[in-house]
């Protein structure tokens, strides 16, 4: 509108603060629970958990000048509801996410939906983008499982990338049937997915703890694909991109989610 004057943090006049959405965002999270943060971090060195990410990345692009009023969230996450979590309260922070993921966090939008993105990023305004696969871990540190409200079955988590890596394990250990199926259209993302991690067979056989190394593996691969798209579509950002990409770590309804940040 005329006569609008923005402050050195491109913050409108009355628009609340980034940083005063992110204590909105938790308010009604549970506290950190100092037991089970030390069993995620032993399992995840590195991690933190969702409210300190928040915070700290809010702070550092407010520095930037990255506000609400002048930020598109784009995110590239798992189908799976519970990694709505992350990108839920990042929403409540910065408003309307564009979702360029599908199962296991991969960037099934391609090059199509980062070029439609970035035609929806206000103008002189920035991009946030978050990627990542994700990966449960229960109250007894069990990767790979996850407790979800109101099912009483501890549940898999990713169940995308366990069933590629399922699919995988039978390739290396020559268990697995031939079969012509892996590219029909009723279910291509996962036939995707099941591709994508094909690289990766022998560092999964090797690993320690499949499960705790799968996600990583899944990142390596999906960091060429985006860092692909966002390289062939950079142009089309206005005043400047923020890469957030990593691990989500789910956890149970009573405790906080984690991120593990690797760019």
């Amino acid at each position: 509108p005329a006569g609008r004057v923005s402050t050195s943090l491109n913050i409108a006049p009355g628009e609340t603060k980034a940083s005063d959405k992110v204590v909105q965002a938790f308010a009604d999270k549970p506290e950190e629970d100092p037991e089970f943060d030390a069993l995620v971090k032993s399992n995840f060195p590195g991690a933190i958990n969702n409210r300190d990410l928040a915070t700290r990345v809010v702070e550092l692009l407010e520095e930037k000048g990255f506000s609400p009023s002048n930020t598109l969230l784009a995110t590239s996450l798992c189908a799976d509801e519970l990694a709505r979590v992350l990108e839920d309260e990042f929403v409540t922070i910065y408003g309307n996410n564009f979702n360029l993921g599908g199962l296991s966090g991969f960037p099934f939008a391609g090059n199509t939906g980062w070029g439609a993105m970035s035609a929806h990023v206000p103008d002189d305004g920035f991009c946030l983008t978050i990627h990542g696969p994700h990966v449960g871990i229960t109250q007894d540190g069990q990767i790979g499982k996850v407790e979800r409200s109101g099912i009483a079955l501890v549940d898999n988590c990713c169940g995308s990338a366990i069933a590629a890596s399922n699919y995988l394990k039978g390739i290396t250990d020559g268990s697995a049937n031939i079969n012509t199926g892996i590219q029909l259209f009723s279910d291509f993302q996962q036939g995707a997915v099941q591709e994508l991690i094909l690289p990766f067979g022998k560092r999964l056989n090797d690993a320690d703890n499949r499960m705790k190394e799968l996600p990583y593996a899944l990142y390596d691969s999906q960091d060429i694909l985006v860092r692909d798209i966002i390289n062939g579509g950079k142009g089309g950002i206005k005043a400047g991109l923020a890469l957030l990409s990593g691990i989500q770590i789910n956890t149970g309804p009573d405790t906080l989610d984690y991120f593990h940040p690797l760019r």
